[in-house]
């Protein structure tokens, strides 16, 4: 059941990421720097590998955090609701806005991002607490 409850939290996850970029879509590709076509896709073209390296992250951050879980007795969803936005607010954006600092990247991309970063893990601490 862990097993099941992992992959399925991670693809909450994973789906949340396509809502939250097809929203924010063509302000993320401006903070980014991303040039879009007339349909609104990367000039450039698009490659599939970021979406399997994302599919990877998303099992390995929702298998860490039923680890986690199961260590501290994390059982009910309105605590995986919290923990997970505790996660994602105080592990994962901050260091993701750390990272964009140095890079000199624009602050709305780090918005983006982050607040992605935080809704995310939120998420899957959610759907881990169904199981």
């Amino acid at each position: 059941m862990a097993v099941l409850a992992v992959v399925v939290a991670a693809f909450a996850g994973f789906l949340l990421g396509g809502v939250w970029y097809m929203v924010l879509s063509r302000p993320w590709a401006e903070a980014a720097g991303i040039e879009l076509d007339a349909q609104g896709r990367p000039a450039a073209g698009m490659s599939v590998t970021p979406f399997v390296i994302s599919g990877v992250c998303m099992l390995l951050v929702a298998g860490l955090m039923r680890y986690g879980f199961a260590l501290t007795g994390i059982d009910s969803p309105g605590k995986g609701l919290a923990s997970g936005l505790g996660i994602g607010a105080f592990f994962i954006a901050p260091w993701m806005a750390m990272n964009y600092g140095y890079a000199m990247r624009p602050l709305r991309l780090a918005l983006i991002d982050g607040g992605y970063a935080i809704l995310g893990p939120a998420v899957i601490g959610l759907v881990l607490t169904l199981f």
